[in-house]
């Protein structure tokens, strides 16, 4: 996988959004770009950014509803970029789920430094950048999965599926749950999309020939990846 994160830009102002391509960019980082809170909206779900840039104030819906609806089924770090300076605007944002709240004009350093911040914060809960069962080993930071000590190659999606069964790591992870936060509120019937997913993922991670697999299938339910100590 590229070493580079994507950033999704949600402003309606091109000025705004060339002069953040310039900024991101010099920095390494991917940037997409979407002038409505439906476009950003679909974008998040499409192509999955690391991170997230958003203005409150969109033509065809308030950026504080674009956060709402995107917290209903996504962890992916947000920050507020707006004019809007009032505390209860960055209550209100905060509340709602945004990670961080940066005021327009802003200075690029900081900018950069809170996009930074947001991006090393785990959305389950733990300052551990690395998961580990048998022989899985994922580096959070980096989107970096080995089985045993070999890193192997997944596509984004693989890697978002992997990521919430190892977020929930010994539990059962349901299928509208896992249609959910990897493919967007919309999919929730789509099991096949799971199906077909599950199988390459367990190809990429599973031992053919070892005694005990690291993904359990609960039948009419979900998934569950298994810690050592369930084995």
């Amino acid at each position: 996988m590229s070493d580079k994160s994507t950033a999704l830009i949600i402003d309606d102002e091109i000025q705004i959004r060339r002069l953040l391509r310039v900024v991101l960019e010099a920095e390494d980082y991917r940037v997409l770009e979407a002038e409505t809170g439906q476009q950003g909206l679909s974008d998040v779900a499409l192509r999955r950014p690391d991170v997230v840039l958003l203005d409150l104030g969109l033509p065809d819906m308030e950026g504080l509803a674009v956060l709402k609806r995107l917290r209903e089924w996504s962890h992916v770090p947000v920050l507020i970029l707006s004019v809007r300076d009032g505390p209860e605007d960055k209550v209100a944002a905060l509340d709602a789920g945004a990670d961080d709240y940066v005021t327009k004009p802003f200075d690029s350093a900081e900018l950069l430094a809170r996009l930074r911040a947001i991006q090393r914060r785990l959305p389950f809960g733990t300052e551990d950048p690395h998961f580990q069962s048998g022989h899985l080993a994922i580096d959070f930071n980096t989107h970096t999965v080995t089985v045993k000590g070999r890193e192997v190659k997944l596509t984004a999606t693989e890697y978002a599926l992997l990521k919430i069964l190892a977020q929930h790591a010994g539990k059962v992870v349901t299928h509208k749950q896992i249609l959910r936060e990897v493919w967007g509120p919309n999919a929730e019937s789509q099991s096949q999309y799971l199906r077909v997913y599950m199988t390459h993922l367990r190809k990429k991670i599973e031992i053919p020939d070892a005694p005990e697999k690291l993904l359990k299938t609960e039948s009419g339910i979900g998934y569950r990846l298994i810690l050592p100590s369930q084995k």
